[in-house]
């Protein structure tokens, strides 16, 4: 099984203006002359750590790594409940990449992307598929409002007393509703005190509902409370609106991704994001293989790491 490569230092790295207000950070690694990757992290909000790079051969790509507005180095930062995320949506994130490919002179790259990557890696690819070469996506989410009610109420099923707990951090009057919508408003009010528990409220359901496959670890970044408010910020921005995107258009508009070919990865322990989203994917876009990993959950772990370079080493060098 294919191992990850040793994590490599950027040779190039930026800050590029998107517009609003917004830099965006960049880097790049690798070969200059390999073959052009770009990397869409998860959350909204997790940022692009130095991980990411591992899943390349430095050899033979040309990796550029950015964190997605309001989130990582990028700034303003999301963190800061000053910071409007009025233009922060899915709209203005597709453009941004296509900005980011344009000033570092790329004509079409591979897209790798998770979780929620994947969603911004189909909808990136579905509005400019002649950008991209070919997409390698993990733990595959479509955004749709389902896989949101199911993440922040039906998975109450599997972890009871944890979300009975995560659905008490709101007032009694709107525990029956979007609870998405509800912490955003927590998380907008005035006295810290109430954002900042209402932040690690929603990021302990965050770290419990993906805890599905065996030798889970809790995420280390959420004992910073300044990456807490981040996440907790952005991810009920996008939740609370359906992520920005017309309810089911990603699996609906996969016919846009003809030719393209694709590997979609994920576990089947993956109960937060199951795994029919990933099926139904693979049965509307003909050039995509799936794959079902048995003892894999959601996230690079229990053998997912090693298909993701294998998927992206295959693709190496297809021109």
């Amino acid at each position: 099984m294919a191992e990850r490569y040793p994590l490599v230092e950027p040779y190039a790295h930026g800050m590029l203006d998107v517009g609003d207000g917004q830099l965006v950070y960049w880097e790049t690694c690798g070969d200059p002359g390999g073959k052009p990757a770009v990397v869409l992290h998860g959350g909204p909000g997790s940022g692009c750590t130095p991980g990411w790079r591992t899943f390349f051969d430095p050899a033979r790509y040309r990796v550029t790594l950015f964190d997605q507005r309001g989130c990582g180095r990028s700034t303003p930062h999301a963190a800061d409940p000053a910071v409007d995320l009025s233009t922060n949506t899915t709209d203005h994130l597709i453009a941004d990449i296509e900005l980011l490919r344009a000033h570092l002179g790329v004509q079409r790259w591979l897209v790798l992307g998770a979780s929620w990557g994947a969603s911004l890696a189909l909808a990136y690819a579905q509005r400019h598929p002649r950008q991209v070469s070919e997409l390698v996506l993990f733990s595959v989410t479509a955004g749709t409002r389902r896989e949101i009610e199911w993440l922040t109420r039906d998975m109450g099923r599997i972890f009871p007393a944890e979300w009975a707990r995560f659905r008490d951090g709101v007032p009694p009057a709107e525990r029956d509703g979007d609870l998405a919508d509800a912490y955003a408003r927590l998380l907008a009010d005035p006295d810290p005190a109430v954002r900042e528990r209402a932040a690690r409220q929603w990021c302990d359901w965050e770290d419990t509902h993906v805890a599905t496959a065996p030798g889970h670890r809790p995420d280390p970044r959420y004992d910073d409370p300044v990456f807490r408010m981040l996440q907790a910020r952005l991810v009920t921005h996008y939740w609370r609106n359906g992520c920005f995107l017309p309810e089911g258009q990603l699996l609906r508009e996969a016919e846009r991704l003809a030719g393209i070919p694709g590997v979609l990865l994920h576990g089947r322990l993956d109960i937060s994001s199951p795994p029919e989203v990933a099926w139904q994917l693979a049965q509307a876009w003909p050039d995509a293989r799936l794959e079902l990993l048995d003892a894999a959950g959601h996230g690079s772990g229990n053998g997912m790491a090693e298909r993701v370079v294998a998927a992206l080493d295959d693709f190496a060098d297809r021109r």
